[in-house]
């Protein structure tokens, strides 16, 4: 733990090989801090930010140190994205979903090794971001259920692949799609197709118009018959064979979606310290800060910011030992989490009033973004569902 002013996770240094990278991701934070106000109110894709993250080395953080990358695992990488978290969660959604793929392509035996040495390649050479897009407008999440209509036609020259991919985080600068599609073949089959970003018949339209992650650029993706080579299936196997989630890209999520939204938490709780203090009302002639009442809440919310950084630290931390984990424990991580989270900063709006909405300061812009950590999978009711089932031995 560290003090009231400092991040969440525990500072001890990079990952080995990669020295500075935590004073880098710090100095970074300052800049894409002074810029989200803006980009939130524009809508605009933060582009900058990541030219800066390739050239900070922070893009291929969870690259594997022997094809180039710093070689971080979850808890180093759940670190990093809590800075970006607390500064710009927009970015930190972006690079968390990148992170995750990396991982994931260390860690599978599906990934073709062609292909995930071809992407660790670019990420350490350049702008080069991944993420899965799976979301469809009438599927919803695949962790739902159902088959996704986006479908993959298998050819002689190559796929050609069809359909509409929504909340597709990122979209302005992805150089790759991990594509969630089922394919035409007599026995179907359903997984993801590795597809580069700007193949004709590709089309991204900018539907994202939100009230939180206003610069995520999570827009909809068409593809109409776009063709890709065959050589770039992922994982594509039997629908039934994917009941039981990926093990890696469930707990980096969970990790990774709670280390963002805990940042959010902080960087307005950090504001209301401020307030607090510089805040004298003139029939108290002295600051709010100096109030029972205040500092109560001021604990409570210190409470939560405590549990989180335990729960993620130490979960992220047994990930990477290797510790026998199951995804009902990642997903109360994220649960509990994001929800401490909300709570952070209900707790800070509740004591500031009219200035903690007021668009001048940055409080309202925290509660609009924090409130999307409700949003991301799993959801909190199909979370307590899964865990009281297990309960129940059903």
């Amino acid at each position: 733990m560290v003090s009231a002013q400092g991040s969440s996770i525990r500072d001890e240094g990079p990952p080995d090989g990669a020295p500075r990278l935590f004073e880098r991701a710090n100095a970074l934070a300052l800049q894409f801090a002074a810029r989200a106000a803006q980009h939130d109110r524009d809508a605009s894709f933060p582009f900058e930010n990541f030219a800066e993250l390739s050239e900070a080395g922070l893009l291929a953080l969870t690259v594997p140190a022997a094809l180039g990358g710093a070689g971080a695992g979850a808890l180093d990488a759940a670190r990093i994205i809590n800075i970006f978290g607390k500064a710009d969660p927009s970015t930190a959604l972006v690079l968390s979903m990148h992170y995750i793929q990396h991982l994931v392509m260390a860690r599978s035996s599906r990934w073709p090794a062609r292909l995930a040495r071809k992407l660790a390649r670019e990420t350490v050479e350049g702008v080069a971001l991944i993420n899965a897009l799976r979301v469809e407008p009438d599927l919803g999440s695949p962790s739902r259920g159902g088959l996704p209509e986006t479908i993959a036609r298998r050819t002689e020259t190559g796929w050609r692949l069809s359909g509409r991919k929504i909340y597709s985080t990122g979209a302005p600068i992805l150089k790759w799609y991990a594509v969630w599609a089922r394919t035409d073949e007599p026995e179907l089959r359903v997984g993801l197709f590795l597809v580069p970003a700007g193949l004709p018949g590709t089309r991204i339209v900018e539907t994202w118009d939100h009230l939180g992650l206003r610069a995520s650029g999570s827009h909809d993706v068409l593809f109409d018959d776009v063709v890709f080579p065959l050589d770039h299936e992922i994982d594509v196997r039997k629908p039934e064979d994917w009941q039981v989630v990926d093990f890696t890209q469930a707990t980096v999520h969970a990790i990774f979606i709670a280390a963002i939204y805990d940042g959010v938490a902080r960087a307005a709780r950090d504001w209301l310290i401020g307030f607090l203090r510089q805040r004298v009302p003139s029939n108290l002639g002295a600051s709010l800060a100096t109030l029972p009442r205040v500092q109560e809440v001021v604990g409570a919310i210190e409470a939560r910011l405590a549990v989180n950084a335990r729960l993620i630290e130490s979960f992220a931390g047994d990930f990477d030992d290797g510790c026998s984990l199951t995804a009902a424990e990642s997903n109360i991580i994220k649960l509990v989490v994001t929800n401490n989270a909300v709570a952070v900063v209900e707790h800070a709006l509740a004591l500031t009033s009219n200035h903690g909405l007021s668009r001048a300061n940055p409080l309202e812009r925290h509660y609009r973004d924090v409130l999307c950590g409700r949003v991301h999978t799993p959801q909190d009711d199909a979370t307590r569902i899964q865990v009281g089932r297990l309960a129940l031995g059903l």
